[in-house]
């Protein structure tokens, strides 16, 4: 049969009535399921072989001496490294003068789900966060939301891999004895990898419900890329006018917010 018309209803109300899937029998459904995971065990192939590949790329060397300001006062980039032959860093976004309820809720997305890096330091990889901004102003966020202390300032570095204009980038080094090798920099979609919850909503049948998805007739209208990073005080929308970003807290159902600017909670 054709896809269904339903009424469907959210944490929000109820919708317009939307379309939903042809209802086929259980045979049916798995004969289709196995022909779309025929694609899909050729995609993680092909991820596979861009994986081998980015483990041929070349290296370049960058200053080891390089100085971050953090927790404990200045740091070389070497010693980020705590004796592990690797570094992954996430650069994170920073609007100066902010309270916490105004950073980048991109960047809070993108670092949010990976932000212990028990796994990677298992794996004989260290984990940090770069953020251009004196580092008196990156605590009170970094408290605020309950982040691990592995957050530097990079604000008077001029080093264009370490403090270049390119935030919202996961950036990879490789320590080969006192010297330190830039490796390989994600961005853009490529940071989707540290985004679980996109996947997750990639596996569902509404998808992320944003514009530019291939969708069938009648699904749900898309909204902008990204719109569930901000939204109105009732979680709804594509603006932002005074709300938090959905994620960027570390007390679910705390109210809107009501405070003075630059006054943190």
């Amino acid at each position: 049969m054709t896809g269904a018309r339903v009424d469907r209803t959210t944490d929000h109300g109820t919708t317009p009535a939307v379309a939903v899937p042809p209802i086929v029998d259980r045979e049916a459904w798995q004969a289709s399921r196995d022909e779309l995971l025929v694609r899909e065990k050729a995609h993680t192939r092909e991820g596979d072989a861009i994986a081998a590949a980015r483990r041929r790329l070349p290296m370049t060397e960058v200053d080891a001496t390089i100085t971050v300001i953090g927790p404990d006062g200045p740091r070389p980039l070497l010693d980020l490294f705590d004796g592990r032959e690797e570094l992954v860093v996430y650069k994170h976004m920073w609007h100066p003068g902010e309270p916490p309820e105004n950073q980048c809720e991109g960047c809070t997305l993108t670092y949010f789900a990976v932000q212990d890096p028990a796994y990677l330091h298992a794996r004989g990889v260290s984990f940090a966060v770069f953020a251009k901004a004196p580092y008196e102003e990156l605590e009170p966020f970094v408290e605020f939301m309950g982040y691990p202390h592995h957050w530097y300032s990079v604000a008077d570095v001029e080093d264009e891999i370490v403090s270049g204009e390119d935030f919202g980038t996961w950036t990879c080094f490789l320590r080969h004895g006192d010297r330190v090798f830039l490796t390989n920099t994600v961005t853009g979609r490529g940071a989707e990898a540290t985004m679980p919850a996109l996947a997750l909503l990639d596996m569902t049948v509404r998808g992320r419900v944003e514009a530019w998805q291939g969708t069938p007739e009648g699904w749900p209208d898309g909204k902008a890329p990204g719109w569930f990073w901000r939204a109105h005080e009732d979680g709804v929308g594509n603006e932002w006018t005074g709300g938090r970003p959905t994620i960027q807290w570390s007390r679910p159902g705390a109210g809107a917010v009501t405070s003075e600017p630059h006054r943190h909670h």
